[in-house]
C-alpha cells in the first residue's frame, strides 16, 4: 500500500516542471498557462466550422489584437460576419483585408459572395474572375461561383434602355419619392 502510494507520489511529480508547475501533456517540460500559446486565428477557425460565428469574431478580434491586424485576421472576419448575414461589416473587413493583400484569394471570393448577396451581379463577376485568376483555376468552388454570377448577370432583364419615365418629387426635410409618369 505504502510502496502504491510512493510509486502515485513519484508519477504526480515527474509530471511537474522545475516550478512545480505540470506542464499540458503532463510530461516534464514548460507549462503553458490558458491564455498563452494559443493561435486566436486557429481557434476562429476551430469555432467557424461548428458554427459558432460570433465567438469566432472574439478570437479573431483577440488575435488581432496581439499581433495587429492581418489579411488572415480581417478576412476572417468578413467571413464571420457574411455567415452572421452581416453585409456591411463583412464587405468592410474584406476589403480592408484586399487592401492589405490585393492578390489574397479567400477574401476576393468573399468579398464576390457579399455582392452576390446584395444581387449586385456585375461587382460580383469581377471579383469571380479575379479570383479565379489568381487562383490559376485550382478552386471547384471560385468556378461555380464565378459561373452563377456570370448566368445571373446575363439573366439580370437590364437592357440599358430605359422606356419608363420617372418624376423625383421633393416631399421636405430631405426626403423624395420617386413617382411614375404616364
Amino acid at each position: 500500500m505504502i510502496r502504491q502510494i510512493g510509486v502515485a507520489a513519484l508519477l504526480a511529480l515527474s509530471a511537474c516542471t522545475q516550478s512545480g508547475e505540470f506542464s499540458p501533456d503532463g510530461l516534464p517540460g514548460r507549462a503553458v498557462s490558458a491564455a498563452e500559446d494559443v493561435d486566436g486565428l486557429v481557434v476562429g477557425h476551430r469555432l467557424m466550422e461548428a458554427g459558432e460565428y460570433e465567438l469566432a469574431m472574439r478570437a479573431y478580434y483577440r488575435s488581432m489584437a496581439e499581433q495587429g491586424p492581418t489579411v488572415d485576421a480581417l478576412s476572417a472576419l468578413g467571413s464571420a460576419n457574411l455567415r452572421l448575414g452581416r453585409l456591411g461589416q463583412a464587405e468592410q473587413m474584406l476589403r480592408r483585408a484586399i487592401d492589405f493583400d490585393p492578390d489574397f484569394v479567400p477574401a476576393i471570393n468573399n468579398l464576390g459572395v457579399v455582392m452576390v448577396e446584395r444581387e449586385d451581379w456585375g461587382q460580383a463577376a469581377h471579383l469571380f474572375r479575379t479570383a479565379f485568376a489568381l487562383d490559376s483555376g485550382r478552386s471547384e468552388e471560385i468556378r461555380e461561383n464565378l459561373r452563377l454570377a456570370l448566368a445571373n448577370l446575363e439573366n439580370s432583364g437590364y437592357t440599358g434602355e430605359n422606356n419608363d419615365n420617372f418624376a423625383l418629387v421633393r416631399r421636405g426635410n430631405g426626403r423624395f419619392l420617386l413617382l411614375a409618369t404616364p
